[in-house]
């Protein structure tokens, strides 16, 4: 029976997915994350698991929309069961208030370490042990080589990595996605005072095999919730060269 050029090349694509640090989840199974419509960005429509994604800040503000998108997607991770370690050059975050998006405190451990070699040593072992669901490492500069040992490591271990680095200066390292969160005006409920949900606009400005996008999403009710797909990267490109 003859084969069609359309299946070899679905064949290669599923036995290449799995070098470029695709991993597929337990059970073959589609792990979204939360969220949504967003997933459809990666291969598989799968969020991709064992693997490290990085994301971009530019100051202080885009770091907490970062830290808030982040702890959204892990904790649909960690279930009931999982555990986070969470390194940082100083105290990252208010931990009580990782209940906003369905975290428990104790489920994490902070580990400060002031100097970034020593930090970058500490993620790259933390990252191979198989007790954790995900670590978030804070790092500003990191070799190619170094970022592809780590995605060695998440290979291995199938922790999932989550790196925030702030103005970055190298560009080029192995992780399988690179994001860029900012903050959004939030959206008062109609006839309620105070502040609204967190909301943020979400760029996944790279991605293996897959396609960027960016949209704009909120966290309400202890979840993801998405307004609508603002546009594709390539389509932002082409307006600012216009």
């Amino acid at each position: 029976m003859s084969v069609s050029k359309a299946d070899i090349i679905a064949r290669l694509q599923k036995e290449i997915l799995p070098l470029q640090g695709y991993k597929p989840a337990a059970g073959n199974r589609v792990f979204d994350a939360g969220l949504g419509p967003i997933v459809r960005a990666f291969p598989n429509g799968s969020f991709p698991l064992g693997a490290v994604h990085e994301f971009f800040c530019s100051n202080v503000e885009d770091r907490s929309a970062t830290a808030g998108f982040v702890s959204g997607i892990i904790s649909a991770l960690l279930g009931k069961t999982g555990a986070l370690l969470w390194i940082s050059p100083s105290k990252p975050i208010f931990p009580p208030a990782l209940h906003t998006f369905g975290i428990q405190p104790d489920k994490v451990i902070f580990v400060e370490i002031p100097n970034e070699k020593e930090r970058t040593w500490a993620l790259e072992e933390a990252l191979k042990c198989d007790g954790l669901s995900a670590v978030v490492g804070e790092l500003q500069e990191i070799t190619f080589t170094a970022s592809r040992r780590l995605q060695l490591a998440v290979e291995q271990s199938n922790v999932t990595c989550f790196l925030i680095r702030k103005n970055p200066k190298n560009l080029a390292t192995a992780c399988v996605s690179r994001w860029k969160i900012s903050s959004l005006p939030c959206l008062a409920s109609e006839g309620l005072p105070g502040l609204g949900f967190p909301r943020w606009n979400v760029e996944l400005v790279k991605v293996r095999n897959g396609k960027p996008g960016i949209w704009e999403v909120e966290w309400a009710g202890g979840s993801f919730q998405h307004r609508y797909k603002l546009a594709t990267i390539d389509t932002v490109v082409q307006r600012k060269a216009g």
